[in-house]
């Protein structure tokens, strides 16, 4: 089986529809980075069921759809499919017999993929268990993308085991051992659900039983209740009558003492209301001398704020004449100070320009000395730069030479280890052939016995479906069936009790005495009638009570002697009478009646007319006692009309009939059920049997495919080998004659190489004289030239420092200036500003004695108004105290007459409530039929209302010891028996399919553990001798991290050649991507996968290196087809035919194929 071609639509950079062919064993893709050769590999891994966009360099499925570029827009669709060859029936199952094999993955944005297998749409699962065993898959060893290798050799033990597992073609055992461990559990824990129905059941069966005995039990104490009820009742509410007498009583007492206090209240209010005037009256007269008070008060604050507001201005004033002089003087004495500072900047302006013309003097004379000293410095440095170019050439081309014999003689050397490498596998190669022909013969048994080991495995797995179908049928149909009897029943039982309530079979007294008499089990009449249909409602009209009579065969007379007192009819079958028929009126109404007894003298003389007029036509025809009826129940006789009520739903005769109806459904599914549960039964043994013969072909086709797997390897093994070691031979030899011609080759270049450097050595030495003395004069020169510059750049430093000094005392001097200038203004305005001041202070002084004198009057004004107040303030206290003793005495009053008023609304609500307690006591003893008088006149004389409580309160406490009474018991106890056998059976169903299944993982596990060891050795064989090829020594190996076999990790060690590190986390990368090859490619050795991508793993590779993995890459093509993404020229020279994908169009890619047998043929004609 090999990949024949990759279609791509839309994916990623691959937008125009694009088919690439893989002719031969080994393609090489190669093209420049960014060109989208990586997205072959990602297209391949999508395929088959990548679901991570992670994985596929993306951050959501969306991206691998193209996403347009500078000059095409965005697509809405991505398509890929790989169509596979596969002659030698590679792939298992369905597929097996299909020469291609096309599997397909669509995506639309925003949308969910959709898989197709050989243009059959199917899940992702489908595409998966397709290729489990077989190596590929979107994350298995057969598809190695850039840093995978890195990412294997490095991974975690578990993630390592993965890859061993995919190898020993045990991945279809751990997806199946998954849903069988998942369908253990959800047995188990259907077991422990049916084990909790199963205890709650029988606890309920337990609780029926004791609640049956029970229910008698609580029968007798509630009747002892409800009599001892009826005497507390009587008691209470002969207390309750005497109560309310006593409160009529002390509420006429109560009236009495409201009419005397509310007598005082009234005196009280006069004597109030004359205290009251007098206290206005005097309020008056303090509140106009307070107004006076209060109006002199303002006066002499007024003053004294016009005083106070004078001797204010007075001060300020004073003050800011005191300022103003300060302020006068200080700006005088700056004014004098700025003149003497004035004059000094002056003179020292004077001094310092003549300083300033001699530094630029001398700063113009260094300038020109430094400028001619470099135009010397420049000249010798042309000198030595034209030297210096001159003897460069004769040590380059020394070096040139020596690098090239150093390359010389590598390459010398290199040949020479090639050819002793050659010449020792030369003399190791074995072309004799094997016993291939012995093997041939066993794998064409082997597939004959497995054509026929799958055609009885497919009769088996037919028969199984079609058996598991039947039994889920016949399931739901038992269910359906069960569902059916449950909702009947529940139907038919609501109907019952609804039925016995009408026909009086749950009347406590009549039942009683059937019972003392024998007769419980007599049925009623309502019961045994089939009446002619639409007949119900005239016959039942006709009947009445009597439907609720007790049939008894017959009515002997001590069975009269002994009736009860209870509404009660008995019905004896006698014998059936003859009944005159006319001819002239409609026929009797007997006729429409089946009975198991006689009705004749029931239905005496009632004729059934069809319709109301017929009824009314013959109505003049009745003879005495002669009556119709027609079906809507108006029943006319010689001198009356009855009409009945049509109530379908309460109709006893109606319900009878759907009881009856119900009855026979039942039966008849309770009968269906029995037989839909043999034939489950029949059906389970055969999908046992059918599962069993299944399980024995899969195990035998398993182990004859593994056989003829082994035995083709073998085959395929020993021709490749022999093949292989053929052309080998033919290249050795033809790569034998190469090396020996470059030997030579270099050999001459060698020596022409040494004679031009020992010639670029001699001028070398002539030119170390001239160098030294130009060196000298560059020397001399360039000091010169930094004296130079090292003192213009003094002069210029001096001269800047002056200008600097000079602009600031220019700057000082102005300043000065303009501030004389403001001071001597400000001199000015100060000696005006004293002069106003002194002037406004002499104003001020004259209003202040005038003021003072208003004060003094004003003052002794208040001090008599003050004492008149005082005066008026203490009768007016007086005549306030006298009045807050008479609202005191009121307010007393008036709580003595509010307090009376309380107890007597208390005593009448306490009279209210014992009457709506007397009320209710009459309205309880009523509904027991009894009188307040007739249950004392037989009431014990020694019992009373406390006793009673008592008694009540012990059967209260025996009736709640006695629990929740359920009077349907025995029939819940009959339904829970039937539900409790069939849920045990299920249990027995479910513990046998747990062990059925517990069997089957006990049998992946062993064989998961055999496979997986055997597959681990054959792995490190292996291992041990591809890694010694690879690095020319050294060993390698997989190691366990567990003891069990089963969930153990692998972890990679290896000891290259010459080195004792053994953790993979020590060595180089170019050595971990070795190791990582080697392991590959063992696995592929063990289990060839149809085919194997590799993405740039030769990248950290040395030629050498390269040249080993080119190597071994030529020898598992013969076996595997190579997919070889790569930039490494050696790998391409590998390569049976060249992929070019180009970017001629920026961000899209197209695909160039190139065959290098052709192209060589090409090249040479």
């Amino acid at each position: 089986m090999r990949l024949k071609c990759i279609r791509l639509a839309g994916f990623k950079s691959f937008v125009d529809p694009t088919t690439i062919n893989f002719p031969s064993n080994i393609c090489a893709v190669v093209g420049p980075n960014g060109c989208g050769k990586s997205n072959v590999i990602d297209a391949v891994r999508w395929v088959m069921g990548e679901s991570s966009p992670r994985n596929l360099r993306g951050e959501q499925m969306a991206d691998v759809i193209f996403n347009g570029s500078a000059v095409r827009n965005a697509v809405g669709l991505a398509s890929v499919e790989l169509v596979f060859d596969n002659p030698d029936n590679r792939l298992q199952g369905e597929y097996a017999g299909y020469a291609e094999i096309s599997i397909k993955r669509k995506v639309e944005r925003g949308g969910e993929s959709i898989y197709s297998l050989n243009g059959t749409r199917c899940r992702r699962r489908d595409i998966t268990e397709l290729f489990l065993g077989t190596g590929l898959g979107p994350r298995s060893y057969s598809i190695v993308e850039q840093g995978m290798i890195s990412r294997l050799i490095e991974s975690r033990p578990e993630e390592l085991r993965v890859y061993i597992e995919e190898a020993a073609g045990i991945s279809k055992y751990r997806e199946r051992r998954k849903e069988t461990a998942a369908r253990i559990a959800r047995t188990r824990e259907n077991l422990e659900r049916l084990a909790d129905v199963r205890g709650e059941l029988q606890r309920q069966l337990q609780h029926l039983e004791r609640q049956s005995r029970a229910a008698q039990r609580y029968r007798e104490l509630m009747e002892e209740q409800r009599t001892v009820e009826a005497r507390l009742h009587a008691l209470q509410w002969q207390g309750l009558a005497q109560e309310m007498n006593a409160f009529e009583r002390t509420l006429a007492e109560l009236e009495t003492r409201k009419e005397k206090v509310a007598a005082g209240q009234l005196e009280e209010e006069a004597a109030i209301e004359q205290s009251r005037a007098h206290h206005a009256e005097l309020n008056a007269g303090v509140s106009d001398i307070q107004g006076r008070s209060i109006q002199i008060g303002n006066d002499i604050a007024r003053i004294e704020q016009s005083i106070e507001h004078h001797s204010e201005k007075v001060a300020q004033l004073g003050g800011d004449l005191e300022k103003t002089r300060g302020e006068w003087r200080q700006t005088s004495d700056e004014l004098d100070s700025d003149l003497a500072r004035v004059t000094r900047i002056e003179r020292e302006l004077e001094q310092i320009s003549v300083d300033v013309t001699a530094a630029e003097e001398r700063e113009s004379e260094s300038s020109r000395l430094a400028g001619e000293t470099e135009s010397r410095q420049q000249l010798s440095q042309r000198q030595w730069d034209d030297f210096s170019l001159e003897a460069e050439t004769p040590r380059q081309t020394a070096e040139v030479e020596q690098s090239r014999i150093r390359q010389f003689e590598n390459s010398i050397e290199r040949a020479r280890q090639s050819r002793e490498r050659l010449q020792t596998e030369l003399a190791e190669l074995d072309t004799e052939p094997g016993d291939i022909a012995g093997r041939e013969r066993q794998a064409s048994e082997l597939e004959e016995e497995l054509e026929r080991l799958r055609g009885s495995h497919g009769e088996a797995a037919v028969e199984l479906e079609s058996t598991r179908k039947l039994l889920a049928a016949s399931g739901e149909e038992l269910d359906r069936v069960r569902s059916g009897i449950r909702e009947a029943g529940g139907r038919k039982a609501s109907l019952d009790a609804l039925q016995q309530a009408a026909l009086g079979s749950d009347d406590t007294a009549p039942a009683e005495w059937l019972k003392k008499q024998g007769l419980e089990g007599s049925s009623r009449l309502g019961e045994s009638l089939r009446i002619e249909p639409g007949w119900e409602t005239a016959v039942e009209f006709v009947l009445g009570d009597r439907l609720r009579g007790i049939c008894l065969d017959e009515l002997p007379d001590s069975l009269l002697a002994d009736l009860p007192r209870a509404d009660l009819t008995l019905l004896d079958a006698g014998d059936a009478t003859s009944v005159e028929v006319r001819k002239d009126l409609p026929p009797p109404l007997a006729g429409k009646v089946e009975s198991s007894r006689p009705l004749d003298d029931l239905l005496r003389a009632v004729h059934g007319a069809g319709s109301l007029k017929e009824a009314l036509a013959v109505r003049g025809k009745l003879r005495a006692g002669e009556s119709v009826i027609c079906p809507e129940g108006v029943w006319i006789g010689t001198g009356w009309i009855r009409i009945g009520k049509a109530d379908r739903e309460q109709s006893v005769v109606l319900r009878q009939s759907v009881i009856d109806s119900l009855q026979a459904e039942i039966d008849s599914m309770e009968e269906n059920s029995g037989k839909l549960e043999k034939q489950r039964e029949q059906f389970r043994r055969t999908l046992a049997a059918a599962e069993e013969e299944r399980e024995r072909c899969l195990e035998l086709l398993q182990k004859k495919t593994a056989d003829l797997e082994r035995i083709r390897a073998e085959i395929l093994a020993e021709n490749t080998r022999l093949k292989g070691d053929i052309e080998r031979r033919e290249r050795i030899e033809a790569e034998l004659g190469e090396l020996r011609g470059q030997i030579e080759q270099d050999q001459a270049s060698a020596e022409e190489s040494g004679r031009r450097l020992q010639e670029a050595r001699d001028r070398m030495k002539a030119d170390a004289g001239r160098r030294q003395e130009y060196a000298r004069e560059r020397e001399h020169d360039r000091k010169q030239l930094e004296e130079q510059r090292t003192r213009a750049a003094s002069d210029k430093d001096e001269l800047h420092k002056l200008a600097l000094k000079k602009n600031e005392l220019g700057t000082q001097l102005k300043s000065t200036r303009e501030n004389m200038d403001r001071m001597a203004v400000q001199v000015q305005r100060d000696a005006e500003r004293i002069r106003t001041l002194e002037a406004q202070l002499e104003e001020t002084r004259e209003p202040g004695e005038q003021l003072r004198k208003q004060l003094q009057e004003k003052l002794k004004q208040a001090a008599d108004v003050e004492k008149e107040l005082r005066e008026a303030r203490t009768a007016f206290e007086a005549a306030e105290e006298k009045l807050k003793a008479r609202e005191l005495m009121r307010r007393q009053l008036q709580q003595r007459h509010t307090g009376v008023l309380e107890e007597i609304q208390r005593h009448r609500i306490d009279n209210e409530r014992a009457a709506v307690k007397s009320e209710d006591l009459l309205a309880r003893l009523g509904q027991a039929g009894l009188s307040p008088r007739q249950v004392l006149d037989d009431l014990p004389e020694d019992q009373t209302a406390q006793s009673c409580e008592e008694l009540l309160e012990k059967l209260d406490g025996r009736i709640q010891r006695i629990g929740a009474v359920n009077l349907a018991a025995a029939e819940e106890f009959e339904q829970q028996s039937e539900r409790k056998v069939w849920l045990d059976k299920q249990n027995d169903e479910l513990e046998k399919a747990l062990s059925t299944l517990e069997d089957a993982m006990r049998k992946i596990d062993g064989e998961t553990r055999s496979r997986f060891g055997a597959t681990l050795d054959d792995i490190n064989q292996g291992l041990k001798g591809l890694f010694a090829r690879l690095f020319g020594g050294g060993q390698a190996w997989l190691e366990l991290t567990g003891e069990d076999l089963l969930n153990a990790g692998v972890t990679i060690m290896a000891r290259p050649p010459g080195k004792k590190n053994v953790s993979i986390h020590l060595l180089s990368g170019g050595e971990k991507a070795m190791t990582a090859i080697a392991l590959v490619f063992t696995i592929f050795q063990l289990n060839p996968s149809p085919f194997c991508m590799l993405d740039e793993v030769d990248a950290p590779l040395d030629d050498t290196n390269t040249n080993r993995f080119s190597a071994l890459l030529r020898e598992l093509a013969a076996r595997v087809q190579f997919i070889l993404v790569t930039h490494n020229k050696i790998s391409m020279e590998t390569a049976n035919q060249l992929l070019g994908i180009t970017m001629q169009e920026a961000g899209i890619s197209r695909v160039v194929s190139v065959d290098i047998d052709e192209a060589a043929e090409m090249a040479t004609s």
